[in-house]
Order: C-alpha cells, then structure tokens, then sequence
C-alpha cells in the first residue's frame, strides 16, 4: 500500500526507480552536479537566488482564481518583488540598483517557473515601462520617475503596439504634436486603429505609460519616439482625454490586465520627451545625435531588445520543466507487457516514447547554451564592454533568431510532454496544459516570430553581398561555377562535401562519418549557405525592377527567406552547444553530452532530409544512415535521461506536479506488491485464453 505518511516532495529518485538503469551499459554516468553548475550559465547566483524565490509559495500561481483574483494577486506578488529587490539589478546604482544586466535577465526569466503572468507582469513593469525611461531618457527623467517605477509606486504600460499596427512599429499612426506656444505635444490618436492595445497594466494597474508615437514640429515628421505620459489619477480613473477598455479574459497569462488606451488631444510637457536620441527645444527645433530617421529608429528600438532576450530564457526554462515532468513520468510509469508476463515496461523503454520526448531535450540543451551566449552578448553592449553599431546589430539579430526558435520549441515540447503523460498530462494540477496556454503568446509578442526570422533573412542576405562587394569578374564567375557543382563557398574557409552524393558501401561507415563533428557542421552550414546564396541569386535583379515588382519578386522568395533564417538560428543552437561541450571536463558527462549534441544535430539533418536529397548533398544511403544513428543515440540516452533533467536544477517546488514526484513509482509499486502476492496465494483466476486447446 501507498505510505501516505510520506510527502511525495520526500520522496528520493534514486529510492523509486531502483530498478531502472543506472547509467550507461558501458558504465558511463553522468557528474550531475557539475553539469547544474554548467547549465546555470554565466551568472549562476543571480540564477540561483531567482530560483529560491520562485520556489517560495506565495509566487506560486494558483488554479483556479477568477480574472480579478488572479491579477489581484500578481500585483501583490510584485510587491514581493520590490521587497526582495531583485528585480532592481539592471537600474542605475544611485538610485539602489546594481547595473547588472545579464544577472537581471538570467534572475528574471526563472519566473516563469512561478506563474508565467507574475514574469510578464514584471517584465512590463520594470522590463519595458521603467527600461524606456531608463534607456530612452536622460538623467532628469531618471532622477524624477525611476524611483517610483522601482518601487511601484508608479505601475506603467509600455504602449507601443497599436489595433492596427504590430511589428511595424514605424507606421503607428498615433501622433505627438508639438505646441511651440505652450511648450507641450499634444498626443492625439486620430482614428479606432491607433489606439494602443494589449498593453500590460493597462486595463487597471497602470498609473502612466512609456507611449510611442509620430514626432510632429513646426510641420515635420520626424518618426516614432517614446513620450512619458500619466494616465491615471491615484484613484485609479482615466486623467482628462484619455480613455481605455480591458482585453478581458485571454488564452493565457490572465494575472496580467492587458488593456486599450487613446488618448484625444492630450497635453504633456515638452521635458516629457524622452530625449537621449531625438529632442525638441523650446521653439520647436529638432535635434539628434543619429542623423539617419532609419537607423535612429532601430537604435531606439534596439535598446528594448531585453524583451526578446528575456522570452528566449522564459521559453527555454519552460521547455525544462516540462521536460522534467515528462521524462520523470515516463521513467515510472507502466504500461504493456513485453518481455515479461508479470511485469509492465516502463514506457520510456519503449523507442517511440524516446523519439517524442528524448530530441526535444536536445533540443532544450542546446537552447539554453545558446541562451547563455545571448545574455553575454546582451549585457556587453548594455553594460558598454562591446558597445558598438556592429555589436548592437548582432544583438538585435541573434535575439530575433534564438527567441524565434526557443518561443516555438516550447509550444512544441510542452504539446508533446502533455501528451507523453496521457490523461495526467492533461490534468490543471500537473502544470502542462496551463504552461502552454501561458507561453503561446510567447510567439508573437516582442516580435512575431516569422516577422523576426525575416529580420535574421534581411541581414543574412546582407551579409553575403558584403563578401563579394567590389570583386572582380573572375572571382564572381568562379562562384557562380562552384554553385553549379553543389558546392558552396563558406567566409571560414570551410571544406565542401565534395563526395556526398557518394555511398560509403555500408550504414556503419556511413554512420561512423556522421559522428564526426566537422561533418555535422559542414552540413548545417551548407545548408544556410545554399538557401542564403539561393534566395541571393533569385533576388539580384530587384535592383533593375519598379519598387512593385521588387516587392513582388521579394514576396515570392519571402518563404524561402524565413526558411533559410531558421535554418542559420538552428546552426547557431548546434554551435552553441558545441562550445559548451568542449568545456565539459568530466569524461563521462562529455561522452553523454556528446551524444546528444549529436542528437540534436542530426535531428536537424533528419526534419531536413529532403532538402538534403533534392540539393544533392546526401545519398539515399547516408539518409538512412542518419535516422539509424538517431536510433542508436536513443538507446545510448535513455538511461541518462532522468540525469539529463535533474541537471536543470527544479525541485518539486518548481516542478509542482504530482506526477513527477514520485506518487507514481509509488502505484506501480502498489500494483506489483498486489499481484505478487496475489500469485503466492494460489487464488490467481485462470486467464480464459489459457484453457482453449492448441490448433493442431
């Protein structure tokens, strides 16, 4: 019988799975401990401490509440915050913060193990509300609003987005006017489709929003830029011009009230202007230190790339937990007999069971060391180590790359992991169906994913004009000729595959080749460059077309763009993680990693064969070798799994899910004791298949 006397957060792994594998048949184990401290990254006590506090149960997000009782308790949850004061880490040290601002980061995303609205609701608070001010603006304005923005004594909405416009931010169409007169700009949004919508602390939190709108003096637009502007009184009614409407009931993250805000001819001082990239002076001159309206716009909007970054991290710690509670679940859970006729398998033993959930913890591995590498990046261009045009535009583009993908792999993960648990995964009180209502908006907010990729495209295509830029006829005709071929030229001076479509006589030694790290990266490279130089070729005579049939042509190679975006973000992830491996000093936590890094990598080779086949690049016998190999690497990584997962550092206070914590070893074993006992006691019913005659 089930010890009810013991809590299922006492229960140890290793007391409950006794009778699984315990490492690899050649012995191979796992350093777990070693592997956590890894997998924390770059600043494991900020990690550390964030994970403390999402552990405590009043962050906890409980099932259940009405709308109003869960936002309600989000807010008070953000007092709790300020208490603490980690989330101050990235604000200015005059002012108490510590100027921190990949520790901020890393501390913030682990939120999301909390209650994903409790993160959000944050990170409009101090993430986009108070990081405008505080990027945006200048030393007054931090001096006068960042104190109460820090200890919410100001709730803001960053409203941005309008009904009618989401990622093209540059054609809002709501206005800021200036009055020379009166030394105010007087916001205006002129029709329905300018109001400023999903909006967090909007519909009944916010006391002032971070708004952006059309800079209009003395008859010029000089583009978006960001104004502060109260919206509410400190009863909580909308100020004189300004009016609002709750979103209402979501699919997801319900403790954040998202709402409309528009505003008819509302007056704001002229100093309300957050001027640090475009200012207007008391007789209506304007004047910036960034000359280009364009590139002014993307460096405004390049100091809110903490969104992206942080999505990408949230996504990622997300994908973990589920995992966690999947691959514990499926280590305990029996189901079938197969090798035995008086006990059920484990039904992660079961191949299929692997392939669902065992690539998508590759996967996750991989994520979160390209994550890793992301916040390094981030925090050198915000803390000014790297601070340069070129360093900002490699922010913004692994940023759009890497969230795009650890956005969708979430959804992805926690559909599979939910469905991997059956019944149970689909039970409130095991955290998966609600996780994935949360993380769905992930995908479009901060940037619609496929909008994003086209960013990653854009600058790909960019990138490869720059190398042949002033090259002479020879060097052109000579690539063209190395294109006709299937090869593909490479910046790093990268080998070609110069006998792909060659068969090695045999799947081993096809599969011998395929372990071969260069291998792997050769063909994820060839593939990004093939589909770059591709979309190149088919593009090149835009130049030469009216800008309708240049937009005509781009739109018919838009897909293909996307596509090949995706593909450099999955060859970043793959690169990422191999970085990482080499780091790794214990033998056999590098072997096991190197198994599923290779996992990973072929994984992307096997979603792509076709590409691979059309284009050349692979036999039909190598092909099969890859999904061999893949097969082979499953069985290597089973017994590693539940070791792979506790390496992500969640307790039960973080998991929360009753079916990870050990309850069902517990019924299995219940269940094994009974019919044990059953089969001494001589009483077993004979089965009625046993009684019927043999077929002669």
């Amino acid at each position: 019988m089930v010890d009810t006397s013991v809590r299922p957060d006492e229960i140890h792994r290793d007391d409950v799975l006794a009778d699984l594998p315990a490492g690899g048949p050649d012995g191979s184990r796992i350093n777990v401990p070693e592997l956590a401290h890894q997998l924390l990254g770059t600043w494991p006590d900020a990690r550390s401490k964030a994970r403390t506090l999402a552990a405590r149960e009043e962050f906890h997000r409980i099932e259940g509440l009405s709308l109003d009782e869960h936002r309600d308790r989000v807010f008070e949850q953000l007092k709790l915050l300020v208490e603490n004061g980690q989330v101050h880490r990235a604000f200015p040290k005059h002012l108490g913060g510590q100027e921190d601002h990949g520790g901020n980061i890393a501390g913030f995303e682990e939120l999301v193990t909390a209650d994903p609205s409790l993160q959000i609701k944050s990170g409009v608070q101090w993430g986009l509300f108070g990081s405008a001010v505080m990027h945006l603006g200048s030393k007054e304005h931090h001096e006068k609003w960042l104190p109460g923005i820090m200890s919410l004594e100001i709730p803001g909405a960053f409203a941005m987005t309008e009904v009618g416009h989401g990622s093209d931010v540059a054609s809002i169409a709501t206005t800021a006017t200036y009055d020379a007169d009166t030394q105010e700009f007087v916001i205006h949004t002129p029709f329905r489709a300018a109001w400023k919508d999903y909006l967090g602390n909007a519909a009944v939190h916010g006391k002032a929003a971070t708004l952006f709108a059309q800079l209009i003096t003395n008859g010029v637009n000089h583009g978006v830029h960001c104004f502060y502007v109260p919206i509410r009184d400190d009863d909580g009614k909308f100020l004189p011009g300004i009016g609002g409407e709750d979103d209402g009931i979501k699919g997801g993250l319900n403790g954040i009230d998202n709402g409309k805000l528009h505003f008819t001819n509302v007056r704001v001082p002229r100093t309300n202007l957050l001027n640090r990239y475009g200012d207007v002076a008391e007789d209506g001159t304007y004047s910036s230190p960034i000359s280009s309206p364009g590139r002014r716009f993307f460096t405004m909007l390049g100091t809110l790339v903490q969104g992206r970054v942080s999505l990408d991290g949230a996504a990622v710690a997300a994908s973990a937990v589920a995992l966690q509670i999947a691959i514990t679940y499926g280590s305990q859970r029996r189901q079938f007999n197969a090798s035995s006729d008086i006990r059920e398998e484990v039904i992660l033993d079961y191949q299929r069971h692997q392939r669902r959930l065992l690539p998508k913890l590759a996967t996750t591995y991989a994520a979160m060391f390209a994550h890793d590498q992301l916040l390094v990046k981030f925090d050198g261009v915000f803390s000014g180590k790297s601070d340069t045009p070129d360093d900002r535009q490699d922010l913004e583009t692994l940023a759009a790359a890497l969230k795009s993908l650890s956005t969708w792999h979430a959804l992805d993960t926690l559909q599979e992991a939910r469905e991997a648990c059956g019944g149970a995964g689909f039970m409130v009180g095991n955290r998966l169906t609600s996780l994935r209502a949360d993380l769905d908006i992930y995908v479009t907010f901060e940037g619609d994913n496929n909008v994003l990729l086209q960013l990653v495209g854009k600058r790909l295509l960019g990138d490869y004009a720059k190398r042949f830029k002033g090259a002479d006829a020879a060097t052109l005709a000579r690539f063209a000729a190395e294109q006709a071929r299937g090869k593909v030229v490479h910046g790093t001076g990268l080998r070609s595959l110069a006998q792909t479509v060659s068969d090695f006589g045999s799947t081993a030694r096809s599969v011998g080749h395929l372990q071969n790290e260069e291998t792997q990266r050769e063909l994820l490279t060839d593939r990004v460059e093939g589909m770059v130089a591709g979309v190149a070729g088919r593009l090149r005579a835009a130049s030469k077309l009216t800008p309708a049939e240049g937009a005509a042509l781009f739109n018919a190679n838009q897909n293909e763009l996307i596509e090949a975006a995706r593909a450099h973000a999955e060859l970043l992830q793959w690169e990422a993680f191999t970085e990482a491996l080499a780091k790794v000093t214990d033998p056999g936590t590098k072997k096991v990693l190197t198994w599923l890094r290779d996992l990973f990598g072929l994984g992307l080779v096997e979603k792509h064969l076709s590409w691979y086949l059309i284009n050349g690049r692979l036999s039909g016998q190598r092909a099969s070798a890859v999904t061999a190999y893949i097969d082979r690497l499953l069985a290597r990584i089973r017994p590693h799994a539940l070791d792979l997962v506790e390496a992500f550092g969640y307790t039960q206070e973080h998991l929360r899910a009753p079916i990870s914590s050990g309850i069902e070893a517990e019924r299995q074993e219940e269940a094994a004791a009974y019919f044990a006992e059953l089969r001494a006691s001589g009483e077993t019913p004979i089965a009625e298949k046993s009684l019927k005659a043999p077929k002669k």
